[in-house]
């Protein structure tokens, strides 16, 4: 896949969160067309596919994947109102591991979240390693603390028995 390409189905899934509350999350809808899939009811069984595999992990579908609906154009400047799904990061991962990897934008996606889950636990090891230094620093000048209060407690102990 072309770095252009990357590029830009990056910046069109960054582009597409919304935040509400303080939560970030994206609408399937707006996904739908960023991962290539035509029909809703196509995508509609990927995101069933991902809710499974969420529950079967162990987290609830519904803290992730939350009904929703929209507000759609058609014909003639109407509108009306269509389902929709408001997904958490972590569901929009999932949809990608169960999306169809024949499709340019799955694969990217697939990639895209394979490589932020590695940086994420390389930032959480990283800080786990600044926390044990640190915490050897602590332990270090405790240590020459003590050392030195007990050799001044000898050195007037040694005197007081002179």
């Amino acid at each position: 896949m072309k770095k252009e390409t990357i590029l830009e189905l990056f910046e069109k899934f960054e582009q597409a969160q919304y935040s509400y509350e303080g939560l970030e999350y994206w609408s399937a809808r707006d996904l739908q067309i960023i991962l290539g899939y035509s029909r809703w009811e196509n995508f509609f069984n990927a995101i069933e596919r991902a809710k499974k595999a969420c529950e079967i992990a162990g987290s609830m579908a519904s803290d992730h994947f939350r009904d929703a609906t929209k507000m759609i154009s058609i014909a003639k400047g109407a509108q009306r109102e269509v389902e929709d799904i408001a997904l958490t990061r972590y569901a929009c991962y999932l949809i990608a591991q169960n999306g169809d990897p024949s499709k340019p934008p799955i694969a990217f996606a697939q990639t895209y979240f394979a490589v932020q889950t590695r940086k994420q636990e390389i930032i959480e090891q990283r800080l786990i390693d600044v926390e044990r230094v640190s915490a050897r620093e602590k332990l270090t000048k405790s240590e020459k603390k003590l050392s030195g209060i007990l050799y001044e407690r000898a050195l007037m102990v040694r005197g007081l028995h002179s």
